[in-house]
């Protein structure tokens, strides 16, 4: 008797053990969130939006350091992850096949949830005698890892200003190993397009000082009007640790994507506890500050998840769910 009481209780357990892998513990499903680099700014609000998310969408959401844009929006298509953060500019490149996602072709696995915030190209420096972009010229730069968003939109800098990859030494390199690459004196200069402040370049700015170099007059101008999935932005002065000027340069836009067969209704609910937290988000991360509707709704060159749609609606905005049409 004792024997079938074992036996009958050693299958309620492992019938128990199954139910609790099938239903993820009875708390709604598993995403995992593609952000970035450990030392970018995806990576840190990454983090406390999926709390949010889990906290307010009942979703468990796993918010995880990637390679970035390109990375997210392939694991997307791959049917590893439901959400992702990417550069609106590399969003649009997947939409159509183009620049980084030329080899690849087209992708339309994913749609946009929002835009966030600002995301900014700055150029840095520890040399003086760097002021302007056309002084890159024979130095050593970081220009992101290969393929990565941060590669298109330092070549787009960089052409715009007249040079070409054959006029520097480029370094492929990640935001981490930029910052500690100027440390040791092993490049010149680096772009990271990230929100300001980035953690790296605050870190540069605190131990070892760091010059940011203006985008600005004819030459952002002149990108602005060749490339305009671009804004102007300025970098107020204080952002960095002795930064006591404004930096002009150029942005573009964070946004966030799903994976297009996420239901409509818990695509609603993640928007919802984001944009319905703004205060209590911003106190855990300033780029919380930048949540806004108007920007969130800003994508015309992309479709909608129709469950984000469904939520800007009922705040009085339409935005398209396809193609060319709302």
């Amino acid at each position: 008797m004792k024997k079938q009481t074992f036996i009958r209780t050693l299958a309620l357990v492992l019938m128990c053990f199954m139910m609790i892998l099938s239903t993820g513990c009875g708390s709604g499903p598993r995403f995992m969130f593609g952000t970035g680099g450990t030392a970018g700014t995806y990576y840190a609000y990454g983090g406390v939006l999926a709390q949010y998310m889990k906290n307010y969408a009942g979703v468990r959401v796993t918010a995880v350091s990637t390679g970035g844009s390109k990375a997210n929006i392939q694991s997307i298509q791959d049917g590893d992850y439901q959400l992702g953060f990417t550069q609106s500019d590399v969003m649009s490149y997947a939409w159509t096949g183009t620049k980084s996602f030329e080899a690849e072709g087209p992708t339309h696995d994913f749609r946009v949830l929002g835009c966030l915030y600002a995301e900014t190209v700055q150029l840095i420096t520890m040399d003086a005698d760097i002021k302007t972009v056309s002084d890159l010229k024979g130095k050593s730069v970081s220009i992101g890892e290969a393929g990565s968003g941060v590669y298109f939109n330092a070549m787009d800098v960089l052409n715009t200003a007249g040079l070409t990859i054959k006029d520097i030494k480029p370094q492929y390199q990640s935001f981490e190993d930029s910052k500690e690459s100027l440390k040791d004196g092993k490049i010149d200069a680096a772009f990271i397009v990230a929100g300001a402040p980035t953690t790296a370049i605050t870190e540069l700015a605190t131990t070892n000082g760091v010059y940011l170099i203006n985008i600005d007059g004819d030459l952002r101008d002149k990108i602005l009007k060749e490339c305009p999935y671009y804004s102007e932005f300025t970098i107020p002065a204080g952002t960095y640790p002795k930064q006591d000027k404004d930096v002009e340069t150029i942005t573009i836009k964070a946004t966030v994507v799903v994976d297009t067969d996420l239901d409509d209704d818990v695509v609603y609910d993640l928007t919802a506890s984001i944009f319905d937290h703004k205060d209590e988000i911003t106190a855990e991360n300033a780029k919380g500050e930048e949540l806004d509707l108007a920007n969130a709704t800003s994508v015309n060159d992309v479709p909608y998840h129709a469950g984000a749609a469904k939520y800007y609606e009922e705040h009085g905005i339409t935005v398209a769910t396809e193609e060319g049409g709302k």
